[in-house]
């Protein structure tokens, strides 16, 4: 594809989205609360778009369709695993998320642990947690645009180049307007990726096939094996089980929990996502399976996306680039402003007690091109398979786990149980994933999740539990299930 076109299409989408953004900045209010969370005042709509543009990233339509190239329908299980514990942990999780957030006005999930275990280091350690793990899983956007281009040009693009522009973009937004203009564009974005995607899914289905219909009886006629469950139970179990938490563990996604303007809202948040989750895994799977048949003997995955895009026109070719590309953006945009919430509110306020609101909003923006550049270096490093990176960040975010469910559900567990098992279940996640060591067959985030929490119920019932930590838990349990009875 010429490589004119997709910079022209490139900096046209660009244009609108910067437009949408600067409609959004003029409604935005002053102080940490505004840029970092919209003032909470984002309708149902908006936040499930910004939630569902948030999770579904450049993993989908690069990382989970050379997934699926590579390994078939196992690829599908592992993404509607994690689509099912996500909307079940939302149900669970989301207004106790929110009903917290507005108690306490807490701005990040790490300020709502520091709270509930009455420790400002349990705060910093989960904020440490979050940007070292969330580095490579930010960089993962830039890989698949850096990927995208090279392959969808011929080369003509250098895979760098795409890398940067989606890096200056997305921090442009992020920096100028903070969440309302990354919502805003989040919910253009998510519009984009559905409909480029389904325009593309379909096209291929009647040119190269006929129809649906043909298309799946050629795949089960000559794919035969990538319809076999062929997975190992424990390459399954390690590689979805990150991915099972993502909705709690993740910040990029829990954080969003605090934005709906109302208890409906949340509601309706969780309902747009759980549609659009649906539709999206099916569309990036299908594809996956169309690469398979259509490019058969690719040695890299993650480029079977790519090149599934040279067999269709120009400009349908350019749409769907367009999609990709609102999606890896939108997600690194959100994880970059959330990573930058963390830093200005748990580690400068843990490290300052007395800083200004000013101050800490500074610290927050100027740490953003920090986190770009530390983004850019880990991309160009190119460390591995997208899917496969995904769910070695999601992984190490698993340490936060046994945490967060404590912090609604055990009354008893304590500020030392919590930085226990986060440092050292963090460290030998971190050091298994690092040398591939994987005791029994089992993968790191098996063994890291089994040990956090043994170290965390262990530790906290030999020392002594917060003082308000019963109030806390009841406080937000109570007002749950008020919220329940006035609603039956």
């Amino acid at each position: 594809m010429n490589s004119l076109y997709v910079w022209i299409s490139l900096f046209s989408w660009i244009g609108v989205a910067t437009a949408i953004a600067y409609l959004a900045k003029r409604g935005l209010g002053e102080g940490v609360t505004e840029y970092f969370l919209g003032g909470r005042r984002l309708g149902g709509f908006i936040s499930g778009m910004t939630y569902s543009a948030t999770t579904y990233s450049a993993f989908m339509l690069v990382g989970l369709v050379g997934l699926t190239y590579e390994s078939g329908v196992g690829a599908l299980g592992f993404e509607m695993t994690y689509l099912t514990f996500t909307v079940f942990l939302l149900a669970i999780f989301a207004p106790r998320f929110w009903i917290a957030s507005n108690k306490y006005d807490f701005v990040t999930p790490a300020e709502l642990l520091s709270t509930r275990y009455e420790s400002k280091w349990v705060g910093v350690v989960a904020a440490l947690v979050f940007l070292v793990m969330l580095v490579p899983y930010a960089a993962v956007q830039l890989m698949g645009i850096g990927f995208l281009v090279e392959g969808l040009t011929g080369g003509e693009i250098p895979y760098m180049a795409g890398v940067i522009v989606m890096a200056v973009f997305a921090g442009f937004s992020a920096l100028w307007a903070g969440m309302r203009s990354v919502s805003w564009t989040d919910a253009f974005q998510a519009l984009t990726m559905l409909t480029t995607s389904l325009f593309a899914l379909f096209y291929l289905f009647y040119h190269f096939f006929g129809s649906p219909v043909s298309f799946f009886r050629t795949i089960s006629l000559e794919n035969t094996e990538l319809l076999k469950l062929s997975w190992d139970p424990r390459l399954f179990i390690g590689l979805a089980l990150p991915w099972a938490f993502f909705a709690l563990t993740n910040p990029q996604v829990s954080q969003r929990m605090f934005i709906p303007d109302r208890i409906s809202s949340l509601k309706r948040m969780i309902v747009y996502f759980s549609v659009f989750g649906f539709i999206y895994t099916i569309i990036s799977t299908l594809f996956g399976f169309q690469a398979a048949n259509l490019l058969p003997g690719l040695t890299n995955p993650d480029k079977a996306m790519p090149a599934l895009l040279t067999k269709i026109p120009t400009a349908l070719g350019l749409v769907i680039f367009i999609g990709i590309f609102a999606a890896a953006t939108s997600t690194l945009g959100s994880v970059i402003l959330t990573l930058s919430s963390a830093v200005s509110r748990d580690v400068a306020k843990a490290l300052v007690p007395h800083i200004s609101e000013r101050n800490e909003l500074l610290a927050g923006k100027v740490f953003i091109p920090v986190l770009l550049g530390a983004t850019v270096l880990f991309a160009w490093l190119q460390p591995g398979l997208i899917a496969v990176l995904s769910s070695m960040a999601s992984g190490g975010l698993l340490v936060t786990a046994p945490a967060l469910i404590g912090a609604f559900f055990w009354k008893r567990g304590t500020g030392v149980g919590v930085l226990s098992s986060m440092v050292v279940g963090g460290v030998i996640t971190g050091l298994m994933y690092a040398t591939g060591y994987k005791p029994l067959g089992w993968w790191p985030s098996v063994w890291g999740l089994g040990i956090t929490s043994l170290i965390f119920v262990t530790v906290s019932i030999f020392t002594t539990r917060p003082r308000k930590s019963e109030k806390f838990v009841e406080s937000i349990n109570s007002e749950v299930k008020a919220l329940g009875a006035k609603r039956d």
